[in-house]
């Protein structure tokens, strides 16, 4: 009781009640409309990207003031980095992501928390036994057949599906190693003050979709992006009521911490009513394997630069090259013909005017990178494939991280995985679980996602009572 005191009385705590009222009203509006996971995705949904509204011009302008100069030699000092670790993280290849035995996850080796902090993702093996998980993915198998009106994406040939509630997926998120799992992810982030009401200790429950990629699909071609909204990283209203950015709008790149949380607490990271644009705070974004999937079969590429990427998608919009695109240049390749020269800190100066681009960000959908809009990551080379996952391994990938899918899966078998998050209790993570709460009794989506129902009219549809006898 004396530390739930000390806790309410303390500045952090006041602050965030303040803030949580703006942050609330905004990740609590009306019930999104319905859609499947391309309507997350410009690319996905056959928009281009282009010049967003005037307002974002002055937004930049605000953003930056008084920090231009500093900012700019921090730019060139990331461009710098970029170009020395790249080629280490291209000659390691999946090698360079973290691994460890679910066995060993109480007495993590030092060198899987340091490689985790600095990369921003990890596969943790055997989180369950192969058994189960392929009796999940055949459970799975058996309600999609008996329910052939379940919405997915692609529609003549499903691979993402939009469900949420099945005995599958439940018995999954609430396994305890899977609770287990999470809270030692989630304990390598920290908060500043300790009196900041968060909780890593108590996982919740976060509904999310599911995947049953077939071999030789290329229409879930999800190219490099980044959960957790996009223009609302540069937003005042949204990351910036929590500063969660501010050493890098401060020209201190190098300062900026990705593991600390309260400044979190506080980010709104869905302005737009996005489909699928987590409301909730997902410290990781995370999937059960139910499959052996190898690289080019189907499966995740990461981006393990975390800090350093996070700095320049977010500076990218500032910049301009002085020359070096040829005139029409439709491809990366033709923008990048003579490489060297194009990347070069000479050749790149922080725009007089901000323009209103922010380069892959649309409003209400999610963040997405490409090799022609962000040049320096070296996209065709620096997205590093997950090693090879057996049914029952986890992987797990930081909030912030640059990942993507395989455009074509080239492998002989499925690709099938559980997304399942790992999210911290917070005050308006609980909230979110009175919502979600509802909508699983209702037989709808997750609160984060399309409207439609699931459950109702089902064959094999769990109903929320059968819980009780669970």
């Amino acid at each position: 009781m004396l530390s739930i005191a000390r806790t309410v009385r303390s500045p952090v705590f006041r602050r965030f009640q303040t803030l949580n009222c703006a942050r609330t009203v905004a990740t609590q509006a009306e019930s999104k409309r319905a859609g499947d996971i391309s309507d997350a995705f410009a690319s996905l949904s056959g928009q281009q990207f282009a010049p967003l509204s005037e307002e974002y011009a002055h937004l930049k302008t605000r953003l930056i003031k008084g920090n231009e100069d500093a900012i700019r030699q921090s730019w060139e000092r990331l461009l710098k980095d970029l170009r020395e670790e790249i080629p280490l993280i291209v000659e390691k290849g999946s090698k360079i992501i973290p691994e460890i035995n679910f066995k060993d996850i109480d007495n993590a080796p030092e060198e899987f928390s340091s490689e985790l902090k600095k990369r921003g993702v990890a596969v943790v093996r055997g989180v369950v036994s192969e058994q189960e998980a392929l009796g999940w993915k055949e459970s799975l198998r058996k309600y999609i057949k008996a329910n052939p009106q379940t919405k997915a994406f692609p529609p003549e040939n499903p691979q993402i599906f939009e469900l949420y509630w099945s005995r599958a997926q439940l018995l999954a998120r609430g396994h305890p190693n899977m609770l287990k799992t999470h809270r030692f992810l989630m304990s390598h982030w920290y908060a500043q003050n300790p009196h900041t009401p968060i909780s890593t200790r108590h996982p919740i429950s976060y509904a999310d979709r599911l995947r049953m990629r077939l071999p030789g699909d290329s229409r879930f071609a999800l190219g490099p992006h980044v959960d957790g909204g996009s223009v609302e990283r540069w937003d005042e209203n949204g990351y910036g009521l929590g500063r969660v950015y501010d050493p890098i709008w401060k020209g201190r790149w190098e300062d900026f911490d990705p593991w600390e949380s309260s400044c979190r607490l506080f980010a709104v990271t869905d302005l737009h009513q996005g489909v699928g644009a987590s409301t909730a705070f997902r410290m990781f974004q995370g999937w059960m394997s139910m499959s052996t999937t190898g690289p080019g079969e189907g499966t995740l590429l990461v981006n393990p630069l975390l800090a350093k990427a996070t700095a320049y998608y977010l500076l990218r919009p500032f910049f301009s090259p002085i020359s070096g695109v040829p005139s029409g240049a439709q491809t990366a390749t033709e923008a990048l013909s003579s490489t060297h020269d194009f990347l070069s800190p000479e050749n790149w100066k922080m725009d007089s005017t901000s323009s209103s681009w922010l380069q892959g960000a649309t409003p209400g959908h999610g963040q997405e990178l490409s090799p022609l809009l962000h040049p320096h990551l070296n996209l065709t080379q620096s997205m590093i494939h997950v090693p090879t996952v057996r049914p029952g391994d986890y992987v797990a990938w930081h909030c912030d991280t640059i990942h993507a899918v395989d455009r074509t899966h080239a492998g002989t078998s499925d690709s099938s995985v559980l997304y399942i998050p790992a999210c911290p209790l917070t005050e308006d993570n609980a909230r979110y679980l009175v919502r979600q709460r509802a909508k699983f009794i209702e037989g709808s989506p997750s609160p984060d996602f399309g409207g439609g129902l699931e459950r109702v009219g089902m064959w094999g549809g769990l109903k929320w009572r059968i819980l009780r006898l669970w």
